[in-house]
């Protein structure tokens, strides 16, 4: 039998220095630490009794909105979709109890840990930045912390949630991560440069 993979515990971020916010600057921007992630698929009601029994949390029912709990994330992608974060060691025993609890029903389960990074955007113009390549509307009166979007970045299709009102996550797939970095570099330096000097 064939060993199972363990997934990277790094991304291409890797080659790209954390910016700071110097002096009241735009934003800062880095990698977050790696993270257990899987994603979920089913409607029935054994599904949700079963993910709240493997996760300890509810999924989210609410659009674009985000469960936490117990270390845990739950983002809503879908009306029978879901992403839970939890952390890299958890992941696997997740997927067994999923398993267990659900077979012989329809759902789906997949690890993607290694398929997305997140990069965290956070400081006064993180919004700015962002709205340089995201067609969403960031305004804190529509998009309001706790609440998640898929959406674009430039080209590159990326998870968006709003922490706070001035950090955001940006979560992204592997081969997009050093376009959205430099993209997201670039928007802050734009942003920088409109600051009063």
């Amino acid at each position: 039998m064939a060993e199972k993979q363990q997934p990277k515990a790094h991304s291409p971020a890797r080659r790209r220095e954390p910016l700071e916010a110097k002096g009241g600057g735009a934003a800062s921007l880095r990698e977050l630490p790696w993270r257990g992630k899987i994603n979920l698929r089913g409607a029935a009601p054994e599904f949700f009794k079963a993910a709240r029994a493997a996760l300890g949390l509810e999924l989210p029912r609410d659009a674009n909105t985000v469960a936490e709990g117990g270390g845990l994330l739950a983002f809503w992608l879908g009306p029978d979709e879901w992403l839970a974060h939890c952390e890299l060691a958890r992941a696997e025993k997740i997927m067994q109890q999923l398993a267990e609890n659900l077979a012989g029903t329809n759902y789906a389960a997949t690890e993607v840990t290694d398929y997305y990074t997140v990069l965290e955007l956070s400081g006064d113009h993180a919004a700015a930045a962002l709205a340089r390549g995201c067609p969403l509307d960031l305004h804190l009166r529509v998009f309001k912390p706790g609440d998640c979007a898929q959406t674009r970045f430039g080209n590159a299709s990326v998870l968006l949630h709003r922490v706070e009102a001035a950090r955001f996550h940006v979560q992204v797939r592997w081969s997009f991560t050093e376009y959205v970095w430099d993209y997201l570099a670039r928007a802050i330096d734009a942003c920088r440069a409109d600051l009063p000097q």
